[in-house]
């Protein structure tokens, strides 16, 4: 007999853990938004009068910040001149009670308010002490200013996104701060992890060009395998084949055949056996060197039927394919409904706002389909300073 389920936790599994969170925008809150979705209490530093500059950000509904919102869901506010002596003793305050604190300055900024890493591992040893930054804190441009699209720039991601022989193009989300973000998320749980094991805290440093460069995986691989860079490819897969998009009756269609036994599964769903017995596409280099050909062959069959009615044919063989989903379409997917990837959340001033869930998902923690709304300046500066004594 198998025993019985542990009850769903309403809190998740960062619960009691106290994030204070310096950073503004994008790269930083994005880190500490996922901290707050995953149970950590963060607990936002605001410049007075001002806050993060994000709340200056649209989209706007009566006068509020969309894009403040779905970055800042779920954390409480403070707002604290670090340059004046009576809000500096709170945040010491503050920092002492805390487990992480999170930064997004431009390196030295820290040092020159007296708050550097050293400084405070001196004066809070179990205090872990994480930074975003466009370039490290190490490095001749450490000291560089940097926005997302200065790192996409710098770090190659925009000399392979478009089409060939096209312009640059950005990539169409803010990926140098979100995946700075990101990886700062996964370098603060990782400090913690081996704070849990030795008590010691550490520094987390992570530059949003470094990032950008990790991203480029397969890419950087080709350059120091052939010595040239690669270019744009569209919505094509540089080294496997099929994995693109096709061109069907009625718009595109994405069929990603990732190996031999797909591919051959795929020339006979298609009732095309004479593809899969082509000695030009009997292995994955060979499709990748005639990918043209290969591309014809297949869109002649392709463009018989529509979107959908191939879908449901390429669904039933097993077969990876997919619609390109334009934002509105991907968010109401049946399949993001079931995975509660639309949650809502309740602003004092706004009412029910729809904003994207978490993707993380994790059995015995309960993934609630409502948010803690963001908060408005100051919102919990009484309160922080009562808790402070």
């Amino acid at each position: 007999m198998s025993a019985a389920p542990s009850p769903v936790k309403t809190e998740g599994p960062l619960s009691g853990i106290t994030v204070i969170d310096l950073s503004r925008i994008l790269a930083g809150p994005y880190c500490t938004l996922m901290l707050a979705e995953l149970g950590a209490r963060v607990i936002k530093v605001e410049t007075p009068g001002t806050g993060d500059d994000a709340r200056q950000f649209g989209p706007f509904k009566d006068g509020k910040s969309a894009y403040f919102m779905s970055i800042n869901r779920g954390k409480e506010s403070i707002a604290l001149n670090l340059k004046d002596d009576a809000d500096r003793a709170v945040f010491e305050k503050l920092l002492a009670t805390g487990d992480i604190v999170v930064e997004n300055f431009r390196p030295g900024t820290m040092e020159k308010l007296g708050y550097g890493w050293d400084v405070l591992h001196g004066k809070f040893p179990k205090l872990i002490y994480a930074a975003a930054s466009g370039f490290g804190h190490s490095g001749p441009d450490s000291k560089r200013a940097a926005y997302d699209m200065v790192v996409q720039g710098m770090g190659g991601i925009m000399s392979i996104t478009g089409q060939p022989g096209g312009k640059p193009s950005r990539v169409g989300m803010s990926i140098g701060d979100i995946g700075a973000g990101l990886f700062t998320a996964i370098g603060v749980l990782s400090a913690l992890h081996h704070r849990e094991k030795t008590g010691e805290a550490t520094k987390v440093d992570i530059g949003m060009f470094d990032v950008q460069l990790a991203l480029l995986e397969n890419a950087i691989v080709r350059y120091f395998l052939t010595g040239k860079a690669p270019g744009p490819m569209g919505a094509r897969h540089p080294t496997i084949t099929p994995f693109e998009a096709f061109d069907a009756q009625d718009g595109a269609i994405i069929i990603a055949a990732g190996n031999d036994n797909l591919f051959r599964s795929l020339c006979a769903t298609l009732d095309r056996g004479d593809m899969a017995e082509d000695p030009r596409f009997a292995s994955n280099p060979l499709r990748t060197e005639n990918v043209e050909a290969l591309k014809e062959e297949l869109e002649k069959t392709l463009k018989t039927k529509t979107i959908d009615e191939w879908q449901a044919i390429l669904d039933g063989a097993g077969i990876p394919a997919g619609p390109i989903n334009d934002v509105g379409r991907a968010i109401n997917h049946p399949q993001a409904i079931a995975r509660n990837m639309a949650v809502t959340m309740e602003d004092p001033d706004l009412g029910t706002v729809k904003l994207v869930g978490n993707p993380i998902k994790i059995s015995g923690f309960e993934d609630p389909s409502t948010r803690r709304p963001a908060p408005a300046l100051n919102q919990h500066g009484d309160e922080i300073r009562r808790q402070l004594g």
